[in-house]
């Protein structure tokens, strides 16, 4: 059981590296993108319209495709000037187990209301409103995906945080 939850967490590692990679790849396509626009615009009087709505949605995916990462190499944001009144073990707690069961239940309604949105989109074959007229859809699956992820990082972290705690009272350090 320990060498299967290992390789789940080896996978699920590579799984958060990659969008970390990806959303870096994204930034990338979108400081191109908006030179090109900017260019385009000011040294050739020329403006274009799609350069922006490309940008919006690198960033929807950049913001998506990151978070589950962050949250993975512990590198989220996190507000820690209440919990740095606490002892090791109770911010331990706070940060390993409390925080994951609440950003769980936020993260879980995320996730499904922005699949039912992605469905819908594609059932409808919505297209946006610009000149470029792209299809909806495959954007706003981006959120549900990347949610997902996140949520399994968040189960990883709670799973750990338990088993910490456990450890914690069986050598009475809590």
């Amino acid at each position: 059981m320990k060498k299967v939850l290992q390789i789940i967490e080896r996978i699920l590692e590579r799984i958060c590296d990659f969008g970390l990679l990806i959303s870096g790849m994204l930034i990338l396509l979108m400081a191109l993108s908006s030179t090109y626009g900017v260019g385009r615009r000011y040294l050739l009087q020329n403006p274009e319209p799609y350069s922006y709505e490309l940008s919006t949605i690198l960033l929807v995916g950049c913001v998506v495709f990151a978070v589950a990462g962050l949250q993975r190499h512990m590198r989220h944001l996190r507000v820690d000037f209440i919990s740095n009144y606490f002892s090791a073990s109770v911010q331990s707690i706070l940060l390993n187990i409390v925080t994951p069961v609440f950003a769980l239940f936020y993260v879980v309604i995320i996730t499904w209301k922005s699949w039912e949105n992605a469905l819908y989109s594609m059932g409808i074959e919505e297209t946006s409103q610009s000149a470029w007229q792209e299809p909806l859809y495959p954007i706003k699956l981006f959120v549900p995906i990347g949610m997902a992820l996140l949520c399994l990082v968040l189960v990883a972290q709670l799973s750990h945080g338990i088993v910490s705690l456990i450890g914690m009272i069986r050598k009475k350090q809590f």
